[in-house]
């Protein structure tokens, strides 16, 4: 009988270290929930985002004139913001085509419009975020594999 208890666990063991990892990468994409499938064995982790309602009404917020002024950290370079290329959705950007590669655009660099910036990823599929005119880089607002949110400001280009 001890011999079936352990096959049994052995295949009801989870591994924390993932479930671990599973919420972390929640919490940097600000998803809700994510799934993980490995043969009979499948993990879900969610979480509830009770913290949603502020960050939308932060996403609002860059709208008018004045706000900027609340936002002291960042003020000084939001003017410069008012140019800058913004997140056609919400996804994952990432500055490279895969790890290790060259990024896209890097500041100082002189791009053609139609030269692919970043790629944002959205729900599998990766987006090109293109240039909207020629110009040189003067900024790039987000890092690699940050979450973004629907408009908010990725490269600087005067």
């Amino acid at each position: 009988m001890g011999h079936d208890r352990g096959e049994k666990a052995e295949t009801m063991a989870i591994d924390g270290k993932l479930v671990r990892e599973l919420a972390e990468l929640l919490a940097e994409t600000g998803l809700s929930e994510i799934e993980v499938e490995d043969g009979e064995r499948k993990i879900r982790v969610a979480r509830q985002l009770t913290a949603a309602p502020v960050a939308q009404v932060a996403v609002a917020a860059p709208a008018p004139v004045a706000a900027p002024a609340a936002a002291a950290p960042v003020a000084a370079p939001v003017d410069n913001h008012a140019d800058a290329v913004k997140s056609p959705m919400v996804g994952t950007v990432y500055l490279a085509a895969e790890p290790g590669a060259p990024n896209f655009a890097s500041v100082g660099q002189t791009v053609k419009a139609g030269d692919t910036l970043l790629i944002i990823e959205a729900m599998k599929v990766m987006n090109p975020i293109i240039a909207p005119a020629a110009g040189v880089v003067k900024a790039i607002l987000v890092e690699n594999a940050q979450p973004v949110e629907f408009d908010q400001p990725l490269v600087v280009i005067a």
